[in-house]
């Protein structure tokens, strides 16, 4: 039992590790231009050891956007049942996002993210990827079957889609507040209605 519990422990280090040098690595010379020999090399693993762990660059360039998104959930899950669903969703994602906000490297991937076209675009297929099980958690808020009801599953849409790719544009234009107050803005123009008056 205690070698399984050291050669987990072992194997989430050589993970950790990858992240890390893969993040100094695409923060040093760029996502395009880094590759996974060279991600392996900082670790001292092989290429077939990196492949392990993860499938390509962009899969360990977002495992940190992959882990919040999970934390996410699991904050929405546990938010109290009276609250309305985007409540408990911008509930959920300002304070998970608030706790990263105090890592280097959660505001490395922002950069990345806004630097890299590609890297922008697997964020946002990974969190369509998320769809059905966010729709699962609205739906079961609601009382609702997302089977039945298609509520839920616009609400992920927009909640995992539009918000992110809202913040990505802010960014763009310039807006330096931190991530967590963008995420609660967002949810706040959402919870509004988006059927704006003609001009």
């Amino acid at each position: 039992m205690d070698k399984l519990g050291l050669r987990e422990r072992k194997k989430r280090r050589t993970r950790e590790a990858l992240i890390d040098a893969a993040h100094e690595l695409f923060c040093a010379n760029g996502f395009e231009a880094t590759t996974v020999d060279q991600i392996a090399e900082a670790v001292e693993v092989s290429s077939r050891t990196f492949f392990r762990y993860f499938t390509s660059k962009e899969d360990v360039a977002l495992a940190l956007a992959d882990e919040q998104i999970s934390a996410v959930l699991e904050a929405f899950a546990a938010q109290p049942a009276d609250l309305p669903v985007l409540t408990a969703m911008r509930t959920a994602a300002v304070e998970v996002v608030r706790t990263y906000e105090t890592e280097a490297r959660f505001h490395s991937l922002q950069q990345l993210i806004l630097l890299s076209p590609a890297l922008a675009a697997a964020r946002a297929e990974r969190g369509a990827a998320r769809i059905d099980a966010v729709a699962r958690l609205v739906g079961a808020r609601m009382g609702v079957d997302p089977a039945v009801d298609r509520r839920p599953h616009l609400v992920a849409s927009v909640a995992l889609c539009a918000v992110q790719t809202t913040i990505v544009a802010w960014r763009a234009a310039g807006d330096q507040a931190p991530e967590s107050e963008l995420l609660g803005q967002a949810f706040d123009l959402l919870s509004t209605g988006l059927d704006y008056p003609a001009g």
